[in-house]
């Protein structure tokens, strides 16, 4: 048996697909979100971020050290000069004066080339220091900006969910109010097609965006008004109203 609705309540199921196609725009949106771009892409500078902070410390920590080494070895070469002046003013025999005189110097030329190094390392230190620091800087930096990707993203998203959660409960009313075998009829047209309602609208099928011609307008015009139609290019259901121009 043909399937029949008043027109009124066929003219329900544009309502309802305009629910759908509102929530097939919101799934899509949310599937596009602007937000979501700029997160991942503030996300995706972590690593690089994280591993330039890193080095930066790696680099000073490893030149702090071999700093810490040099010092050591300028102190020793200190004492042992000292050790070594005083040794040369006590003693009285020529011998050891000369051989200390010789020891002093090539302390004193060993000294002066650590003392060198040493200069270039704490020149090295300080450079490394202001890297670490635009480092910090720059961590710091993009965890502010990811935090506030991440909120706009989080905003941005509960505000679609918020905005479905509404459609569907305005689709669940609407639906409450549509006859079981009709609103089936449109479930399986939607699901298979993607679209369950088409308004005919100056003779043009808005699912399809087709003019109906021929034979096709003619069956629409001699069907019974309450009559449940197809529409021949979409298969949704053919909602027939005042603005059909039949």
């Amino acid at each position: 048996m043909a399937l029949t609705a008043p027109r009124e309540t066929q003219a329900l199921l544009l309502d309802l697909q305009a629910f759908d196609t509102h929530l097939q725009q919101l799934a899509y949106r949310e599937k596009t979100l602007p937000e979501r771009d700029t997160l991942e892409a503030v996300t995706g500078e972590a690593e690089a971020v994280r591993t330039t902070l890193v080095d930066a410390r790696g680099e000073l920590d490893d030149s702090r050290t071999e700093l810490g080494r040099v010092e050591s070895d300028v102190d020793l070469v200190e004492k042992r000069i000292a050790r070594d002046t005083d040794r040369l003013q006590s003693s009285s025999s020529v011998k050891d004066i000369q051989g200390l005189e010789h020891e002093v110097a090539s302390l004193r030329t060993r000294l002066s080339d650590l003392e060198e190094i040493q200069l270039a390392v704490m020149e090295r230190v300080e450079v490394l220091e202001l890297t670490v620091q635009a480092a910090e800087a720059q961590h710091r930096d993009h965890a502010e900006r990811l935090a506030a990707a991440q909120a706009l993203h989080d905003a941005a998203l509960s505000a679609l969910h918020a905005e479905r959660a509404e459609v569907l409960s305005q689709r669940e009313t609407l639906s409450a109010s549509i006859p079981a075998d009709l609103l089936a009829l449109y479930e399986k047209q939607r699901e298979r097609y993607g679209v369950g309602a088409s308004h005919l609208r100056a003779r043009v099928s808005s699912a399809s965006g087709v003019e109906l011609t021929g034979s096709d307008l003619e069956a629409v015009r001699t069907a019974a008004p309450d009559a449940v139609l197809l529409c021949p290019d979409s298969n949704a259901i053919l909602v027939r109203t005042g603005e059909s121009g039949l």
